[in-house]
């Protein structure tokens, strides 16, 4: 799959990420404005603490909505943004929504225990027995409490992702719970008729969005579409290239540089969803990805039979060329993360450079293909070999392999490792950061 596609569109000065991001601050802003007003108009409580306590559930009720947008998988958002910075929002959003709650529940505790003259904790027990819907909110915000304990970065990296993931759903049930809580006992929600349709709508576009992204568009694309292996090829020992065919393929609006969340349907692996980039660019008959074995699911994928229905979520990521500022390119590949930067060079138009970076020649995959495309298209291409240390990709080795390089887009992808000491080495160069093009996949599911 060499084929030369045609020109990319041209580079853009207005940035689709800074536009979507800024669209969202506004939004967030927008939000917070009305929710401030309907509050002030619901009027104030004679305690201070409970104000506070109230405000800092609305705070929280509206963090919890807006935490939905950013995993909804939306195309619009995820082709500006990326779903790696997305998650990245939505885990910090994470962290503040539990301190808000956290404070709504210690402030509305001490506020009311205030008034009656016993402890919070009693007054806690109290509401919870005798006041409709805080039984909900106390559970919810159990749920949400072993959510952050899982999420924090020493539990996440020793739970399966499936295992994560599994708990992580119970945060849908938190919502339900919260959702209801409000309507139970939130004096703003029924403070007005303008109030209550408000926060009816938020909640409405929130889990509609995520139904919308995360459950109708791929439902609807996978049966369109029927996905099926075609072919498995391997590429070396390791490694293994995947073709997909399926229906209407030129209906799919897949771009070179973006990666699915791919399901092979058989009996021992349907559960498992893994994120794998697109390694050739889309051509409107097929689709390939091409794996390194590098666990016991990814080294299965070689004994796949072709015909396996395949359930793939997406195209995810904002690796593409839509983010463009310049005519001419930088690719910049380690490992097996030459497969997006692979397909992106069929995708580019203007000179462009091409640097692979691996251990030893025999670890180049798809070396040869990469090399007739570079051909084809008139770019340069360069392989690194050696190992880690003394730094080959270093400022001044990477300045004589590309003198211009400041004048360039640089698209980067590889091991974390690499990628973080190439993109130091971009920073001394001088390579603004709007030029500089990366997606983390590790954290794309």
């Amino acid at each position: 799959m060499t084929t030369v596609q045609s020109p990319s569109a041209p580079p853009t000065a207005t940035r689709p990420r800074v536009v979507a991001r800024t669209g969202l601050y506004a939004v967030l802003a927008a939000n917070a404005a009305v929710v401030a007003y309907f509050f002030a108009q619901a009027g104030f409580a004679s305690n201070a603490l409970i104000v506070i306590g109230r405000l800092a559930g609305l705070c929280g009720a509206l963090v919890m909505a807006f935490q939905l947008v950013l995993v909804a998988r939306l195309p619009w958002l995820d082709r500006r943004i990326g779903m790696d910075r997305l998650t990245s929002w939505h885990r910090w959003t994470g962290f503040a929504l539990l301190w808000t709650l956290l404070t709504h529940v210690v402030f509305i505790a001490f506020g009311y225990a205030d008034g009656t003259g016993v402890g919070p904790i009693a007054e806690i027990v109290d509401l919870a027995e005798t006041t409709e819907g805080v039984l909900r909110a106390i559970v919810a915000l159990g749920l949400i409490l072993v959510i952050g304990a899982v999420s924090a970065r020493y539990a996440r990296r020793r739970l399966a992702y499936e295992t994560w993931h599994f708990i992580h759903l119970y945060a849908y049930v938190a919502v339900v719970l919260a959702f209801t809580h409000q309507v139970a006992v939130g004096t703003t929600f029924t403070s007005s008729t303008a109030a209550t349709a408000y926060w009816y709508g938020v909640w409405a576009v929130a889990l509609g969005a995520v139904l919308l992204g995360r459950v109708v568009l791929p439902l609807w694309r996978n049966t369109r579409h029927r996905f099926r292996v075609a072919a498995v090829v391997p590429e070396s020992d390791h490694v293994v290239s995947i073709h997909i065919t399926g229906r209407d393929l030129d209906k799919l609006p897949a771009q070179a540089g973006q990666f699915f969340l791919w399901r092979f349907l058989t009996k021992d692996r349907w559960w498992q969803a893994n994120p794998f980039s697109l390694s050739a660019a889309p051509d409107g008959r097929g689709l390939r990805l091409t794996v390194k074995a590098a666990g016991e699911g990814s080294a299965a994928l070689r004994q796949l039979k072709v015909g396996t229905r395949v359930f793939a979520e997406g195209p995810y990521g904002a690796f593409t060329t839509l983010h463009r500022t310049r005519t001419e390119s930088l690719l910049i590949a380690g490992g097996v993360g030459v497969t997006p930067i692979r397909a992106l060079l069929e995708d580019l138009d203007g000179h462009t450079v091409v640097i692979y970076r691996v251990a030893s020649e025999r670890d180049a995959v798809l070396y040869d293909e990469l090399r007739d495309l570079a051909f084809a298209k008139g770019a340069e291409l360069h392989l690194v070999t050696g190992p880690p240390v003394p730094d080959r990709l270093a400022p001044r080795e990477l300045a004589r392999l590309v003198p211009d390089i400041a004048d360039r887009d640089v698209f980067l992808c590889g091991p974390p490792p690499m990628m973080n000491a190439v993109l130091r080495t971009l920073g001394d160069l001088g390579v603004p950061k709007q030029q500089t093009h990366f997606e983390r996949f590790s954290l794309a599911g």
